[in-house]
C-alpha cells in the first residue's frame, strides 16, 4: 500500500487540478441552481415572504455545522472519503427537496424544507472546506499554493452564473423538479470526479482533538470577513431579484472582465485599488437598478456585478492567505469561503424577506458603508497586521 502523501505535480494546470477544479465549479454549481428556482416556487406554493427568506438563509447557518470537526474529520479519516461522502450527503438532500413537494404546504413542509437546506448547508460546507483547504493545497508544490487557490476559487466563481442560467433554461423547459434532478446530478458528477483524482493513503492521527479551529476559522481575520461578508450581502440582496437567463449570462462576461483587469489594468496598481473599483462598480449597478431602464439592467448591470464579484473576490481572497502564518492557509481558505456564503445567505434572506421592496435603497446603503469602512478602515487594518 502506498503510505506516501498526496503526489505533488510541478505544473498547476495538471489532471488532478483540472478534475478537483471541474468538481469545485459543478458541486458550487448544483447549490447555486436553487437560487433562481426556489424562491418563486415556495411563492406560487403559498408560502410567506420570511418563510421564502428563512429557507434561503438557513443554508449560511449549515455551513457550520461541520466546521469545529472539519480538521478531525480530515486528519482521522481519508480527506477524499470525506470530499465524497459530504457531496453524496448533498445529494440525498437534493432528493428530500424533491420529495418535499408531495407535503402539504400546511402540515410540516416549512419545517422540512428549513431543514434539508441546512443539511444541504451543513454537507456543501464540509465538501468546500474538505476541497478547497486540504485536496486541492495538498497537491501543490508550495511555491503554487496560493496560484491554486486563487484559481481553483474561479471555477467556484463561475458557478454564481452557470448555476443560475442552467436552473431557468430547465425550469422554463421541464419545470421545477427537473431543476432539483439537475442540481443533484451535477453532485453526483462532482463526487465521481473525486473518485478519478488518486490520492494515497495516509496514516490517520490518533490523538487529534475532536474539536478545533483549525481548516474552519481564522479568528485574527475576523475585520476581513466582516468586510467581505458584507460585500457578498448585496450581491446576494441582488440576487434575490427576479432575473431572466441574460442577467446571469452577462454576470460571466463581467468576470472575464474582472481576469483581464486583474492581469493588466490592476497589475501594478495601488493595493487598495482592486476593492475600491468593485464597491465603485457595484455601486453603479445597485444605480442603475434606480432607473428601471430595461437595456442597462439587463445589460449593463450584471456586467459591473460580475466585475465587482470578481476582482474584489480575487482581491480579497489574497488579504486572507497573506493575513495567515504559513501552516494556516487552508484555515484562511474556509474562513473566506465562510464569510462570501454566510454574506450570500443573509443577502438572500433580507432580499427574499422584503419580496423586492427596497432592496435596491438597502443594497445602496450598505455600498457606501462598505467604501467608506473600507477606505478608511479596514484597508489600514490590513496593512498593519499582514504576515506576508
Amino acid at each position: 500500500m502506498d503510505t506516501q502523501n498526496t503526489p505533488i505535480h510541478i505544473k498547476l494546470w495538471h489532471r488532478d487540478f483540472w478534475l478537483m477544479s471541474m468538481a469545485g465549479l459543478l458541486v458550487t454549481m448544483s447549490v447555486y441552481m436553487l437560487v433562481p428556482a426556489l424562491p418563486p416556487h415556495l411563492l406560487m406554493s403559498g408560502f410567506k415572504g420570511w418563510q421564502v427568506g428563512l429557507v434561503m438563509g438557513v443554508l449560511g447557518l449549515g455551513i457550520y455545522m461541520f466546521g469545529p470537526f472539519c480538521s478531525y474529520l480530515l486528519q482521522r479519516y481519508r480527506r477524499n472519503r470525506v470530499c465524497i461522502s459530504s457531496m453524496i450527503g448533498m445529494v440525498v438532500c437534493m432528493a428530500g427537496l424533491y420529495y418535499t413537494d408531495l407535503l402539504p404546504t400546511d402540515r410540516g413542509r416549512f419545517e422540512v424544507l428549513v431543514a434539508l437546506r441546512f443539511l444541504l448547508g451543513a454537507c456543501f460546507g464540509l465538501a468546500q472546506m474538505s476541497l478547497y483547504s486540504t485536496l486541492i493545497i495538498d497537491s501543490c508544490e508550495s511555491f503554487l499554493r496560493t496560484e491554486a487557490n486563487h484559481s481553483s476559487v474561479w471555477f467556484s466563481r463561475f458557478a454564481l452564473s452557470l448555476g443560475p442560467v442552467g436552473a431557468l433554461l430547465v425550469s422554463r423547459l421541464l419545470g421545477y423538479r427537473a431543476v432539483l434532478v439537475f442540481a443533484g446530478c451535477l453532485s453526483v458528477v462532482s463526487f465521481l470526479l473525486i473518485c478519478m483524482v488518486r490520492f494515497p493513503f495516509k496514516a490517520p492521527d490518533e490523538h487529534m482533538r475532536k474539536v478545533s479551529l483549525d481548516r474552519f476559522f481564522l479568528p485574527s481575520a475576523f475585520p476581513l470577513f466582516v468586510g467581505l461578508a458584507v460585500f457578498t450581502s448585496i450581491v446576494g440582496l441582488l440576487f434575490s431579484l427576479p432575473h431572466v437567463e441574460e442577467f446571469y449570462g452577462m454576470l460571466m462576461f463581467g468576470f472575464f472582465i474582472a481576469l483581464l483587469a486583474e492581469k493588466y489594468a490592476f497589475a501594478d496598481a495601488n493595493l487598495k485599488s482592486e476593492i475600491v473599483a468593485g464597491l465603485i462598480a457595484l455601486g453603479a449597478a445597485v444605480l442603475i437598478t434606480f432607473t428601471g431602464e430595461a437595456t442597462a439592467l439587463h445589460w449593463i448591470r450584471p456586467v459591473l456585478v460580475g466585475f465587482a464579484v470578481g476582482i474584489v473576490g480575487s482581491r480579497y481572497l489574497l488579504f486572507f492567505i497573506k493575513l495567515a502564518r504559513h501552516c494556516q492557509r487552508g484555515t484562511s481558505q474556509s474562513t473566506f469561503f465562510l464569510s462570501w456564503e454566510t454574506g450570500m445567505s443573509l443577502g438572500l434572506f433580507a432580499g427574499c424577506t422584503l419580496a423586492g421592496r427596497h432592496v435596491d435603497v438597502l443594497a445602496l446603503i450598505l455600498v457606501v458603508l462598505s467604501l467608506i469602512a473600507y477606505n478608511f478602515l479596514l484597508h489600514p487594518w490590513y496593512i498593519k497586521h499582514k504576515n506576508r
